[in-house]
């Protein structure tokens, strides 16, 4: 039982830890403080959807029928066109989003108080749908999802045989301990974006990596 369940947790990470345009996204919300516990619940629950339905011999169905995937990479390709234009646009005009540490404005009970002051994003937050969405387009407009999470992931659990199952509750272990770890830890990277040129750089990043990904889902490399 260990075997199987360590097999999948260790593929499950070697296949979600890459940079990519869920991973970054995941990354920028927890960097803002904003819709956290969601974002990484979304992006948890969605992989868990995936690999069970990549266990259950859906991926069989999906390569019998390639349009799908087809249909999901020009959708993919165009959201993240999209998205990465957006990223350059906050690039090259800021809107001044900054962390700042926030001082106590009033007194506060010894038992709740703390004394390292928390640092807070100034920028004005994003309402929760608009970030919902675009996390659900992330993650389902992305072939490179099916392929690795469906296909992949799917075809080495049933090597497992009747431990299969072990295999993909490693792999969706891997998901949730990534995402929440990725969506919580973030916020100790702000010491090193607390200035509006370190924002600019975060987004001409993001633009570059959205748009490159993008582009590789319509031309992709290689012979």
């Amino acid at each position: 039982m260990i075997a199987p369940l360590l097999a999948g947790l260790g593929l499950g990470f070697s296949l979600i830890v890459a940079i990519g345009a869920q991973n970054l996204f995941v990354l920028r919300q927890g960097l803002r403080r904003e819709h956290v516990l969601a974002v990484a619940a979304i992006c948890a629950a969605s992989d868990a959807v995936l690999i069970v339905l990549g266990v259950s011999g859906i991926g069989v169905v999906l390569h019998a029928v390639p349009w799908l995937v087809d249909v999901a990479r020009w959708a993919g390709a165009a959201f993240l066109a999209v998205y990465g234009l957006l990223a350059a646009r906050r690039a090259w005009r800021p809107s001044g989003e900054t962390f700042e540490t926030a001082e106590p404005t009033a007194p506060v009970a010894a038992s709740v108080r703390s004394d390292v002051p928390e640092p807070v994003v100034t920028a004005s937050q994003t309402r929760l749908v608009p970030v919902v969405l675009t996390c659900l387009a992330l993650t389902w407009l992305n072939p490179h999802v099916y392929l690795d999470t469906v296909f992949l992931l799917g075809t080495v659990a049933n090597s497992h045989g009747d431990e299969r199952w072990v295999f993909a509750a490693g792999a969706i272990i891997a998901s949730i301990a990534w995402f929440f770890g990725l969506a919580l830890g973030a916020r100790y990277l702000g010491r090193w974006l607390s200035t509006p040129r370190a924002w600019r750089i975060l987004d001409a990043v993001i633009a570059v990596v959205m748009i490159a990904i993008g582009i590789s889902l319509v031309l992709p490399l290689g012979p």
